[in-house]
């Protein structure tokens, strides 16, 4: 069993910033991509970065600037730092991983629970 743990949420004035980080655990696998996506509060789920296994890197144009994506493969942690923040930036942040699994074929998506961002004064 394969899960992806987030941290690093929380509630944060406009103009602060935050680090998210993104673990995966269990055994006997590998990553492939990993990446983090957003859900805000009536609105459909969006793509903020992703970043491959080389550290390959890929944002959603509005997303370009204030946001950072990286990772440790040591440690199987994808991190999103998030600058200047916005209120509209409050949405619940979630990572997501492709993970191949010892003895499986192919790779399958997995993805955290989500950890949530506010950004309020």
């Amino acid at each position: 069993q394969v899960q992806l743990v987030e941290s690093g949420g929380g509630l944060v004035q406009p103009g602060g910033s935050l680090r998210l980080s993104c673990a995966a655990s269990g055994s006997r696998f590998s990553i492939n991509a990993m990446g983090w996506y957003r859900q805000a509060p009536g609105k459909q789920r969006e793509l903020v970065a992703t970043i491959t296994s080389g550290g390959g890197t890929n944002y959603a144009e509005s997303m370009k600037g204030r946001f950072t994506i990286s990772r440790d493969n040591a440690k199987n942690t994808v991190y999103l730092q998030i600058n200047s923040l916005k209120p509209e930036d409050t949405a619940v942040y979630i990572c997501n991983a492709e993970i191949l699994r010892i003895g499986i074929r192919y790779p399958y998506a997995y993805w955290g629970q989500g950890t949530q961002v506010t950004v309020s004064s």
